[in-house]
């Protein structure tokens, strides 16, 4: 196991402290950001996709932020960089 697959294993720890899970997959995009000044910081380029119920009613910044809290000790240490999805499980599943 790497060093951004143990990183994975603990934010998808700290996202099910945080969330109902209906769905989670975080992505590991590094490898398409190698050589830039930012991949200099040892930090990884995540996707994450993340279906929870309590997005209901939040618009995108809020649900950014949400997700953000979720993993504020990882930033910028372990998580240089994060795209995010976050949807409800009836936007999903449409």
């Amino acid at each position: 196991m790497n060093i951004n697959q143990k990183r994975i294993v603990l934010f998808e720890a700290d996202l099910k402290k945080s969330f109902d899970l209906k769905h989670l997959l975080i992505e590991d995009e590094s490898h398409l950001h190698a050589g830039h000044a930012g991949a200099a910081t040892g930090g990884g380029h995540f996707k994450v996709t993340i279906v929870a119920p309590e997005f209901t009613g939040q618009n995108l910044v809020a649900r950014h932020r949400a997700i953000y809290k979720a993993l504020n000790e990882h930033i910028p240490r372990e998580i240089h960089a994060l795209t995010i999805s976050a949807l409800t499980p009836e936007e999903f599943w449409t």
